[in-house]
């Protein structure tokens, strides 16, 4: 009997199979668009959620990873009256102990260069089968919740307790392959003389077998960080609104010695916003312009730390009821008070969305000559979601800001 899952909910396996030591994971999915090209690939994941090396990514290019305890399967079979698109084997029992999850994952070949998203793919599913039955275990039907992501991820098997379960995760991204490789820890440079993708480890050597912890439930790709200038993802979009979108600055509250003696970093949170109408102005505790949530131009700022100690450091919201308002956005930070050393204030940026990981974007690039840092740029895409691009670069002051950007606003000295 097939146990049918809706996004995020968990199946028992080997728990109420006990004598279930491979199964067979099958995907398919429907094209509307007959030049779309959909490619399936696995993760063996470390407790870390991290690849440890290269081949622990299996996809076309990769079969089956060292040990031959996950192979695709190149000459599908029939089960239940159905061939699937793509299929992978799984000895359960020849996992190696390093690893504690296995994550199966969806991408659209291209999609970014071609135009091609989720939003033209339909009746995704995943079902997990036992080979010696031929019988359905558990599926998965993902429906049509997506619209401008390249890569989804489906679903997960981990172990818990000494058992192997599946979680139906169903989150979709933007970047296709390349994207997800990053968030697992391996990078992928692509060649353009030939148009092959190299796809390598961070590290660039095998890293050490990890011990596992404690058995703990499993990770949902609960943070992305945004790593290098120019890495861009979407905000994940559900099947209702955005939501409130919170942008939080935080960083280090050490004090900082000087002349006058010890003193902290007054680190300022604050935003450029343009409106689809062509309305343009600045968020900032600066000049008390702090914005509004609920009514034009939807965002706002929570208030002013100026001691530097608040915990939860400083706070933009985004009303993401209102993106078809909003044209893009950009954050930044300076320093209004104190010694202008980023490396010493250690900044980081959250942005929380509802439904989907946080994005991290870490200020660990330092320009200490410069007092203000542009972080991240927020545009609107097809007024369905917002896109989330790293920046990380510094200027002396909003209008050298304001021009690499392109605002072309008047600026005058504010105080607060």
């Amino acid at each position: 009997m097939t146990v049918s899952l809706v996004k995020g909910q968990k199946g028992d396996l080997t728990k109420n199979n006990p004598n279930l030591t491979n199964v067979i994971i099958g995907m398919g999915w429907g094209n509307r668009n007959s030049s779309l090209d959909v490619d399936f690939s696995a993760f063996l994941l470390a407790p870390n959620s991290k690849v440890t090396k290269d081949e622990d990514l299996i996809f076309y290019g990769n079969p089956t990873n060292p040990g031959n305890s996950i192979s695709v399967i190149s000459n599908r079979q029939t089960y239940s009256g159905i061939t699937d698109q793509a299929q992978v084997s799984v000895s359960l029992r020849n996992i190696p102990s390093q690893y504690d999850r296995i994550s199966f994952a969806l991408t659209i070949y291209d999609g970014e260069k071609r135009g091609q998203d989720f939003s033209q793919v339909d009746d995704t599913y995943i079902r997990i089968i036992d080979p010696t039955s031929g019988s359905e275990i558990i599926r998965f039907n993902i429906g049509k919740s997506f619209s401008v992501e390249t890569a989804i991820v489906v679903g997960e098997l981990y172990r818990y307790n000494g058992e192997w379960k599946f979680n139906a995760i169903g989150s979709g991204y933007s970047g296709g392959l390349a994207a997800l490789c990053s968030s697992y820890g391996i990078e992928v440079k692509e060649q353009p003389s030939n148009n092959s993708t190299d796809i390598s480890s961070e590290s660039g050597t095998p890293a050490p077998t990890p011990v596992p912890p404690t058995p703990k439930p499993p990770v949902n790709l609960s943070k992305i960080e945004l790593k290098k200038r120019g890495d861009v993802i979407n905000l994940e979009k559900g099947s209702g609104s955005l939501g409130e979108i919170l942008v939080n600055l935080n960083w280090n509250q050490k004090k900082q010695k000087g002349f006058f003696g010890n003193k902290r970093v007054d680190l300022d949170l604050g935003c450029l916003f343009e409106l689809k109408d062509g309305s343009k102005s600045v968020i900032q505790a600066l000049g008390n312009r702090f914005g509004s949530l609920n009514r034009s131009p939807y965002i706002s700022l929570d208030g002013d730390d100026r001691t530097g100690t608040v915990v939860g450091g400083e706070n933009l919201r985004i009303n993401g009821h209102h993106i078809s308002e909003i044209k893009r956005v950009l954050v930044f930070a300076f320093i209004y008070e104190g010694v202008t050393n980023w490396s010493e204030a250690d900044g980081v940026v959250t942005i929380t969305q509802k439904g989907g990981p946080d994005i991290v974007v870490r200020m660990d690039e330092h320009n200490n000559r410069k007092g203000m840092c542009a972080i991240a740029m927020i545009r609107n895409v097809k007024d369905q979601t917002f896109s989330i691009e790293r920046l990380v670069e510094y200027f002396s002051g909003h209008q050298e800001l304001d021009r690499a950007y392109g605002w072309g606003m008047r600026w005058t000295t504010g105080s607060k």
